[in-house]
């Protein structure tokens, strides 16, 4: 079973310095209908304005992925972590039993595009942690390349879920499949362009949930870029 959740269909708000769409309930954002998929709670799809920023909060208990898509993100946190996350950046924060921190666009006449994502923990009071890697466009140009995972598989970043957190670019005739164990599900995010997954067309910011499926096809791309998240 593929359902859509079209991009048009998601929360919004603009607070000026920030531009944000939620795919699922978030802040002023309420929808019973959307408070997440499995684990995955949160998919914020943020453009911040120069030189703005989230200020220093916390955060407990949650798995964060930052996906920066266009400029950047200035980290710092009270783990002692500062650091500039960038296209083909990817950052993982596990906040544990709290973590204070925040994230600036550090760009003086650009606005910065990325998403953040939350993912619920199996595990709750742990000691914060804080990751970050590098994926290389080519690793990710027609494939679903592993960025998280439970175990750093293939030198993802580990999170503290049965998750697995896929990332690929897809244009022409580029296609690739990831198969779905029995009992697994998936959520499909196009964070740009178009494609195609499993035969259903899809334009950026569109979401679809995968039940009941044998696998995840992607396909037709148009200068896509999509997130596939693995799920139990």
């Amino acid at each position: 079973m593929i359902t859509p959740r079209p991009a048009a269909a998601r929360g919004h708000a603009n607070h000026g310095w920030l531009d944000t769409f939620h795919t699922f309930s978030f802040a002023n954002y309420y929808d019973p209908a959307h408070m997440g998929f499995g684990p995955l709670r949160v998919i914020n799809d943020d453009r911040i304005a120069a030189g703005r920023g989230f200020g220093t909060h916390g955060h407990r208990d949650m798995e964060i992925i930052t996906y920066v898509l266009d400029g950047a993100v200035a980290h710092k946190d009270s783990m002692g972590t500062g650091s500039t996350i960038r296209p083909g950046d990817v950052q993982r924060m596990s906040a544990g039993r709290g973590v204070l921190h925040s994230e600036f666009n550090p760009q003086p006449d650009a606005a910065t595009h990325m998403l953040q994502i939350w993912i619920e923990p199996d595990v709750a009071g742990i000691e914060p942690e804080y990751e970050q890697k590098t994926f290389e466009g080519a690793e990710k140009r027609g494939a679903l390349r592993q960025v998280a995972s439970p175990d750093g598989a293939q030198g993802s970043l580990c999170i503290h879920q049965d998750v697995r957190l896929y990332a690929g670019l897809f244009d022409g005739a580029e296609q690739a499949e990831l198969p779905l164990a029995a009992g697994r599900r998936a959520w499909v995010h196009v964070a740009r362009g178009a494609v195609s997954i499993n035969g259903r067309a899809l334009e950026a910011g569109d979401g679809v949930a995968l039940e009941n499926e044998a696998a995840v096809r992607v396909s037709d791309g148009r200068q896509a870029e999509v997130l596939v998240f693995d799920l139990p």
